[in-house]
């Protein structure tokens, strides 16, 4: 396949308008938005008004009969169901993330895509950001790396989205609200059986609504981790420390919904050398991702600093030319549906490991869901 893929958009709300139809307009050359759906009527209206759309759908099973290359899954909840029936109706898949509640439904997605022999792609936006390629070649360059330290303060979103044209629609109707919420819960139960209140809130809420992301950026640049140490959970943050080989991971993530000053940081240090990648908030389009490099010499108090901008490339938009790139030419993308069952399975060790207050090895092979959970 080449050419110019017609793709329809199944969720139009925050990010979709934000960033995906955007980007899509701007690679008119590689797609064309065939339709939306949402299940605002109001809200897919108007973006099929702004992006030229010709057709929308209430129902993403209606969107799925249409004669397309691709979809985009930007829902909120679990991508599983409407990836696993694009796959069946012959289409190309683009899920944001997560990329599903738990290991067993990414087995199903991923199984549905290969025996169609279509591609299944995790939106992982800053595995595509140029900084963070940077970041991988400087930290191939760390001797002895004895921490990494992976850092997120958690800020209000809306200061952030206030200039843009955002269109919203009205509360659901409360049966359907309902009803979406139990799917959500089931689904929540079903990955962390018998979990409490609080561990189920940070599954859905923290681990895969946001540190997915982190978790994701944390494999790509060091790969698999060999234990998962320690995992605390509490209302306002949570922390994970794993290692690597000999050094440590420590990932802190802390709600601070007052200050508008969103923080996402990785930080590698070594004796000789320290490089942070520090990214901007993933609203800014184009923002540029800040990474420092600090060197000094031995016994001597000189010592550098220097902060990098790698490009103002926008890390979605490289994330969708990679997504026709691997659709056109058959290549396997970077963040792939089997790649990124290895974060799900992080998400589930997280709590285990807080539940159960022992270490976990091989925390992010998929096999690690089928251990117990319950506590002893």
């Amino acid at each position: 396949m080449a050419g110019r893929l017609r793709v329809g958009v199944i969720g139009c709300g925050l990010i979709a308008q934000v960033m995906h139809l955007n980007y899509l307009r701007e690679l008119s050359d590689r797609f064309e938005i065939a339709a939306v759906c949402d299940l605002s009527e109001a809200v897919r209206a108007a973006c099929a008004r702004e992006y030229g759309v010709p057709e929308q759908y209430g129902s993403w099973q209606e969107l799925l009969k249409r004669p397309l290359d691709a979809v985009l899954v930007l829902t909120s909840g679990s991508h599983a169901p409407i990836a696993i029936a694009a796959a069946e109706a012959g289409l190309h898949v683009l899920v944001e993330k997560p990329m599903c509640f738990s290991v067993a439904e990414g087995r199903a997605m991923i199984d549905a895509a290969e025996k169609a022999g279509k591609v299944l792609m995790v939106g992982y936006n800053k595995r595509y950001d140029p900084a963070y390629s940077r970041l991988v070649e400087e930290s191939r360059k760390l001797a002895d790396l004895r921490l990494l330290r992976i850092t997120t303060l958690e800020s209000p979103i809306a200061p952030y989205v206030q200039h843009y044209n955002l269109r919203r629609g009205g509360e659901l109707p409360a049966a359907l609200a309902q009803t979406l919420k139990e799917d959500d819960d089931a689904r929540v139960e079903a990955a962390i059986p018998d979990a409490d209140a609080l561990s189920r809130w940070a599954y859905r809420n923290v681990l895969l609504d946001s540190l997915v992301h982190e978790l994701n950026a944390m494999r790509g640049v060091m790969g698999e981790p060999d234990t998962l140490l320690f995992a605390d959970i509490r209302e306002t943050g949570l922390t994970a420390v794993f290692k690597y080989g000999s050094a440590q991971c420590v990932l802190a993530w802390v709600d601070l919904p007052v200050i508008a000053r969103y923080q996402m940081e990785f930080a590698f240090y070594s004796p000789e050398r320290r490089v942070t990648l520090s990214f901007p908030s993933p609203f800014l389009r184009s923002m540029p991702t800040m990474l420092t490099l600090e060197e000094g010499d031995a016994d001597s108090p000189h010592a550098s600093r220097v902060e990098e901008v790698t490009s103002y490339r926008e890390s979605f938009k490289e994330e969708l030319i990679h997504f026709h790139d691997c659709v056109t030419t058959g290549r396997t993308p970077v963040t792939s549906g089997q790649d990124s069952l290895h974060d799900i399975a992080l998400c589930e060790s997280v709590v285990a490991v807080y539940r159960r207050r022992t270490s976990r090895d091989h925390p992010s092979e998929p096999e690690m869901a089928a251990a117990p959970t319950k506590l002893s």
